[in-house]
């Protein structure tokens, strides 16, 4: 396995000159804030300074987060160019991410999920609210369900839009909250059973089509479930 040989160390799925992607572990911020704990980007750069002896500040664009108990695939543009254009394929709503979530309950074997939803910019809470509201957004999803046992369900999450915490509050307005969620269901974990599972996007100058995937941890409750997607 490559990795960026930091602390934490982070596993690295692919790279060029133009893409970085990674599987980003539960418990690390994606970007740093206030707390100046350890965060993916500033890992990164740090791996991508120490690989190249690159002098000097080191480029590194951050296209999507993932919320900091959530781990799974990332992808960053090493060029303001790659950056740029996978920027304009998520505005596109071309790139496609697939999550897979652990959720309290039997949840219907299939679904779609649109709600209006609105954040707190100081609580950092996101809540549904009615269509309309001033600064609310749409935010879409759908989903199968792969397997309910012990009054669980694993199932596959397909983004349509990309919204602040958009799965954990749909799930959990639609009854079915996450496994573990602190914020916003019944948990009392540092992490929770959601994962960025596969990212499908066009790599930013050879135009072809690339997917990557990285499997969740194998401990609780992920173990409980036969049918984790393998690669």
């Amino acid at each position: 396995m490559k990795s960026t040989g930091t602390n934490p160390d982070i596993e690295i799925l692919f790279e060029d000159n133009h893409l970085l992607v990674v599987n980003k572990p539960k418990g690390v911020l994606s970007q740093e804030d206030h707390t100046k704990e350890p965060d993916l980007l500033n890992l990164c750069k740090q791996y991508i300074k120490s690989s190249t002896n690159k002098p000097g500040n080191v480029f590194l664009g951050l296209l999507h987060r993932l919320d900091k108990p959530v781990s799974g695939v990332m992808a960053f543009g090493k060029t303001s160019k790659a950056a740029s254009r996978i920027n304009e394929q998520i505005r596109k709503r071309t790139l496609k991410k697939t999550y897979l979530a652990v959720v309290e309950g039997k949840i219907p074997q299939n679904g779609y999920l649109t709600h209006h939803l609105l954040k707190d910019e100081k609580t950092n809470v996101v809540k549904t609210v009615k269509k309309g509201v001033r600064g609310a957004k749409e935010a879409q999803l759908t989903y199968v369900r792969l397997e309910a046992i012990e009054n669980l369900s694993l199932i596959q999450v397909n983004l349509i839009t990309g919204r602040a915490h958009q799965i954990r509050v749909q799930l959990q307005s639609h009854g079915f909250p996450i496994w573990g969620d602190r914020k916003y269901g019944t948990g009392n974990n540092a992490t929770i059973a959601l994962h960025a599972y596969e990212l499908t996007l066009v790599h930013p100058t050879l135009k072809k089509e690339l997917t990557f995937r990285a499997n969740p941890e194998r401990t609780e409750p992920w173990l409980k479930f036969s049918n984790i997607i393998e690669e």
